[in-house]
């Protein structure tokens, strides 16, 4: 730009980087001098960019000198009132309704914008997501099937959705942990899940908005649907044990 300081373009380069999301909430900046070759600029410069950008709170230096992203830009880390929402069985209903809203629009648009990075990307997310089924690691899982996800929102190219998934990180995780701990509870829907999301990943790559929408809204009615008859189900069994064992009350 016409007039910019050299400073002042570090600042705007890092700051479109970070907004991109090719820098994210944790990540360790390069070496100094491989960054500043990156920007273009020199040295000096890269450290008076990075000093501003530190005391707006988007940088901060750990001990030993390595300049990493704020942390702080991801509020699922920081707000209690997530923390809440995410460990209450009651709130998931409330959690579900708010992926079918988000997941359906990152998938349309991850379908009409989506790049040959982005499908590799979405390739390798579908890939570790399977193979990390049965690895008896329940976090482990509920985070490959989080990052699937995640990986349909960056291919949306719509920078606000990106990072509305990423601060919701945290609660979208345990959302799925809990999902999953709950379906797996039946064999056969790990086959039905793996091929939901295989279908959606196909219509992303294969360019289909609508087709890609209608896979992401099949796929959370099925969760949905599948935990609300499961729930039935757990008061249904509760009330009969509750009846052999002669405590049920009276009911009109």
């Amino acid at each position: 730009m016409a007039g910019e300081r050299v400073s002042d373009s570090v600042v705007r380069q890092i700051e479109e980087l970070i907004l991109e999301g090719a820098l994210k909430p944790g990540d360790r900046l390069p070496a100094e001098r491989k960054f500043a070759a990156q920007l273009g600029v020199s040295r000096p410069s890269l450290r008076e960019g990075l000093q501003i950008l530190a005391a707006r709170g988007l940088l901060h230096t750990r001990r030993g000198g390595a300049t990493e992203v704020a942390e702080s830009l991801n509020p699922a880390l920081e707000n209690p009132l997530l923390e809440l929402i995410s460990a209450s069985a009651d709130a998931q209903e409330d959690v579900m309704e708010l992926r079918h809203a988000i997941e359906s629009m990152a998938a349309y648009h991850a379908a009409a914008r989506r790049t040959e990075t982005d499908i590799v990307s979405l390739r390798e997310a579908y890939k570790r997501m399977v193979n990390s089924h049965g690895s008896g690691d329940a976090v482990l899982e509920a985070k490959a099937d989080a990052d699937f996800h995640l990986a349909i929102g960056e291919a949306s190219h719509n920078v606000v959705l990106v990072h509305v998934m990423r601060s919701l990180f945290s609660l979208l995780r345990r959302s799925i942990h809990y999902n999953l701990e709950n379906l797996y509870q039946r064999p056969d829907n790990f086959k039905h899940l793996r091929d939901q999301h295989y279908h959606l990943m196909n219509a992303i790559i294969d360019g289909d908005p609508q087709g890609a929408k209608t896979a992401s809204d099949m796929h959370i009615h099925y969760v949905e649907k599948t935990l609300r008859d499961m729930n039935v189900r757990r008061r249904r069994e509760a009330r009969a044990q509750l009846r052999t064992a002669g405590l049920a009350s009276e009911q009109p």
